[in-house]
């Protein structure tokens, strides 16, 4: 083999390499961009899980308090009823 196709040899050579080091090089860079985009992703979602459990329990106590108004409301409109009887009772009797 003459010298000159063994340097022609050895350049092919070293281009390939020198492609396939690039192909490898892009490669780590889109691994590392899809690690970064995923990693980013798991900290909005522990966000909104987070986020949930604080409104789920922001959520329980509004309940709880309309269940509670609801309930004294409830027991007001009973007691006006029972006046308003008893007024129109002591009422009747002036008559």
């Amino acid at each position: 083999m003459s010298d000159t196709k063994r340097e022609d040899g050895l350049q092919d050579a070293n281009a390939q390499f020198e492609r396939a080091l690039a192909r490898l090089d892009q490669s780590v860079r889109n691994l590392s961009s899809r690690l970064r985009q995923q990693q980013r992703i798991e900290v909005d979602t522990q966000r909104l899980i987070h986020e949930r459990a604080r409104l789920a329990t922001e959520l329980d106590k509004a309940s709880a308090r309309a269940k509670r108004l609801d309930d004294s409301a409830h027991e007001v409109s009973r007691r006006l009823v029972e006046a308003m009887e008893t007024v129109r009772e002591v009422l009747a009797k002036a008559e």
